[in-house]
């Protein structure tokens, strides 16, 4: 199934367009997913699929672990009940009246399962050709050992808020217990830290959890959205 969906990604691809001034396209998919859900593991590996066809591409990724599974038997390393609160600020804007998992949320815009190929690549194909209104600079990068510095700056029309999210490129776990126990886990681009401005400008510190390795690829995906939570912008940058 990945193998087939890699190769429709690979025709998805050559239909990508590319703004001719500073604006650009994006397509900036968010998974709500948890290891704890026995039918989240097919959406995990399809995130996968799609960061590894679009490296080049403005095509990104994100692996939100929500909190509420984790009273079923396995505690998600990667969870945090403050992205199961994100997801539900999403809910009240698509007015729907619960959350699951797994849960693709696409610029902000659209939602549906997150295991669905035929609607990823009907996504990709449809957001891929809308235009940004937001630009984000990044500069003054500088790491320390348990924290990230740096500044932004905004341009463009009016936003709402613009979030960093530090994300791990891939984690693997050894799940002990509750619906995926005794299976090994791949995810791609865990988010570890979200921090949300409202400023068009300014200086921002996130700070890296003490189980992040030397090993870890990390990277910094920043998007603006706006009062409706869809995507205006989005850059990115690796440590």
């Amino acid at each position: 199934m990945i193998r087939n969906l890699l190769i429709l990604l690979t025709i998805v691809i050559s239909g990508l367009v590319t703004a001719q001034d500073d604006s650009e396209t994006i397509v900036v998919m968010e998974l709500f997913t948890s290891q704890g859900c026995s039918s989240c593991p097919p959406a995990d590996e399809l995130l996968d699929a799609i960061k590894e066809k679009y490296e080049d591409h403005n095509v990104f990724v994100l692996s939100y672990h929500v909190d509420y599974w984790n009273r079923l038997g396995w505690k998600d390393p990667f969870s945090n009940a403050a992205f199961s609160d994100y997801q539900r600020h999403y809910a009240k804007q698509f007015n729907s009246r619960s959350i699951y998992t797994p849960q693709l949320v696409v610029n902000g815009s659209e939602h549906f399962t997150g295991s669905n190929n035929a609607k990823v690549i009907a996504a990709i194909r449809k957001y891929s050709k809308s235009i940004t209104t937001n630009i984000i600079k990044i500069k003054g990068l500088k790491e320390g050992d348990d924290q990230i510095i740096m500044e932004y700056r905004v341009e463009g029309s009016t936003f709402n808020q613009i979030t960093f999210a530090l994300v791990v490129s891939k984690k693997t776990t050894k799940i002990g217990s509750g619906e995926n126990r005794n299976r090994t886990l791949k995810n791609t681009n865990v988010v570890v830290n979200r921090l949300v401005k409202k400023d068009a400008s300014g200086v921002i510190t996130l700070s890296v959890p003490d189980w992040i390795s030397n090993s870890d690829k990390l990277s910094i995906i920043a998007y603006t959205q706006n009062d409706k939570l869809k995507t205006t912008g989005a850059t990115r940058i690796s440590i």
